[in-house]
């Protein structure tokens, strides 16, 4: 009988060991693992930037919209911008800037 307590307290504590080395393998190299977890992690973080980004875009167009329809002075310098209008009255200038020649050999 004393054999078999001896065999106890050595196989209890090897067994428990093997287990938890089995959780721990299954935790780090399994399927869904930590690796797994934090490439997700990564992806999740690099949607919510791109999220936020589009959401900002998405603000100022809205507030650009509403200007449109508010006023004719946003709409006025819309097409200044965008399609160089001019006013009456008003002289357009163009300064169109020459490239240096190339360098001779």
């Amino acid at each position: 009988m004393r054999i078999s307590e001896l065999h106890i307290k050595f196989l209890l504590p090897l067994i428990l060991i093997l287990l938890l080395l089995l959780f721990q393998y299954q935790l780090w190299f399994g399927e869904g693992d930590m690796f797994d977890a934090w490439a997700l992690q990564r992806q999740v973080d690099a949607q919510q930037t791109e999220n936020t980004e589009l959401m900002k875009r998405n603000q100022a167009l809205a507030a650009q919209v509403q200007d449109l329809k508010q006023g004719q002075s946003a709409i006025e310098e819309q097409a200044r911008a965008d399609l160089g209008m001019i006013k009456k009255g008003e002289t357009f200038y163009q300064i169109v800037r020459i490239p240096p020649p190339p360098p001779k050999h």
